[in-house]
């Protein structure tokens, strides 16, 4: 072998060892990274399995944390809908659904005997009611009527008063409206029959025309009737005075329209204030007459004009200070009504005028149907018929109560008055009697 051949034999020999240590050093290299890789997975696994607890199958963990991730992805991807905020009802809007479901439930029968109020005597059959026992439950289970109106003759000491109305809301199916005639001065059932002391007549109030001394004798009628169980008076007199013969001349806060409106509704917020619902009366005004309906045919020859001006005025007043029950006359305006007939029979006064024009949104009740200038021409069934035809919510005191009843029944049966008219007068009934339900 000559010199070059020499030479080349070394060089491909060291051609050969690099190639094998290149080799051996990427094999290193690979097993380095497949090294630190398992070392990764393998500290991995053994903190998911701290975190999880001991015990568990670290295949079952990864499984875990692989379905936990596609849970984020997935809900990364579909999100859910965000739910839209419930608004909260009114007070109002939560009274709504009280009296609603009320009458909801209430049979036909019950709803046409929630329309009256009547005298105890009217349901018992007794003469003279001192006391509420089981002839009292058992005739205000046959007839649930919307409330019980009570007089000098009930009343024989504080005590037994009070004893007997706490009885007679215990017995009763459905809230009762307990109620009295207490404007005043003379006209003044309690205090009359001396169990409590009275506080001026409206005519005094008004002549002083201090609205905050009217507004504090509606607190003390209220402390006084609220006191006893009384929930309803049937007060004060908005009637303005424009006749000097008129027989309200005692019953009325005077002659200035503003004024009576003004007092009126002085005494009726503070009879509110002590939890008694006041009635204002007598629609549209009975101040320009001389006859009292209660001993016959009354009428005015007033002018429409004339009643807006004045009469129309001292009622706004008192609608827009929150009257929540108002009393129609019996007394006859054909001004108004179109003709002689009393005006709670009118559907033109008291739906047209009283609701729809002066806004009037609460209790509609009719004066006392015994009067005479309604009894002596008209029976009983008719007159409670009309009046809730013409717009009237609540019946007081018909000459007779079971024909009344009996009457109404028979006309919401036959049609003549519908049952969505009884229950729309249930409504305005029931707001007053469940309002503190809601507060």
């Amino acid at each position: 072998m000559d010199d070059r051949q020499q030479i080349q034999q070394e060089k491909r020999e060291t051609r050969r060892r690099r190639r094998i240590r290149n080799q051996i050093m990427s094999y290193m290299a690979v097993f380095l990274v497949v090294a630190v890789a398992a070392v990764g997975i393998l500290l991995g696994a053994r903190q998911l399995t701290a975190d999880r607890g001991e015990g568990e199958d670290p295949q079952q963990s990864n499984q875990d944390a692989l379905n936990d991730l596609l849970g984020e992805e997935e809900s990364l991807q579909t999100p859910e809908p965000t739910p839209e905020p419930v608004p909260e009802l009114t007070p109002e809007q939560k009274l709504d659904d009280i009296v609603n479901a009320g009458i909801e439930v209430m049979p036909l029968e019950d709803k046409v005997a929630g329309l009256f109020i009547v005298t105890p005597e009217a349901i018992t059959g007794v003469s003279k009611a001192i006391k509420a026992g089981e002839g009292t439950q058992k005739a205000l289970d046959q007839y649930p009527v919307g409330g019980l109106i009570y007089s000098g003759k009930n009343i024989q000491s504080g005590e037994q008063f009070q004893e007997m109305l706490d009885n007679t809301g215990l017995y009763a199916k459905y809230p009762l409206f307990l109620a009295v005639k207490e404007e005043g001065g003379s006209v003044s059932v309690v205090a009359e029959s001396g169990i409590a002391t009275g506080v001026d007549a409206p005519e005094k109030l008004g002549k002083a025309g201090d609205t905050d001394a009217a507004y504090q004798a509606g607190v003390t009628l209220g402390q006084t009737l609220s006191g006893l169980g009384i929930n309803l008076n049937l007060a004060p007199s908005a009637d303005v005075l424009t006749s000097d013969s008129s027989f309200l001349k005692e019953r009325s806060f005077g002659s200035d329209a503003q004024l009576v409106g003004s007092m009126a509704a002085a005494v009726m917020n503070g009879m509110n204030s002590q939890k008694v619902t006041a009635c204002v009366k007598h629609f549209p005004g009975m101040g320009s007459t001389s006859q009292d309906p209660e001993k016959g045919l009354s009428s005015t020859d007033r002018t429409e004009e004339q009643f807006r001006a004045q009469e129309f005025v001292a009622f706004q007043t008192a609608i827009d200070s929150g009257a929540k029950m108002i009393m129609v006359s019996n007394m006859a305006a054909p001004a108004l009504t179109g003709d002689e007939s009393p005006c709670v029979f009118s559907d033109r006064l008291v739906t047209d005028i009283l609701r729809v024009e002066l806004g009037f949104d609460g209790v509609i009740i009719t004066d006392a149907l015994d009067m005479k200038a309604i009894s002596e021409y008209y029976g009983s069934e008719q007159a409670a018929v009309q009046a809730l035809k013409a717009g009237c919510d609540m019946i007081l005191m018909p000459e007779n109560f079971e024909e009344a009843y009996n009457g109404v029944l028979q006309a919401v049966l036959d049609g003549v008055i519908s049952e969505e008219r009884i229950d729309d007068a249930l409504r305005r009934i029931y707001r007053i009697k469940y309002a503190d339900r809601i507060e």
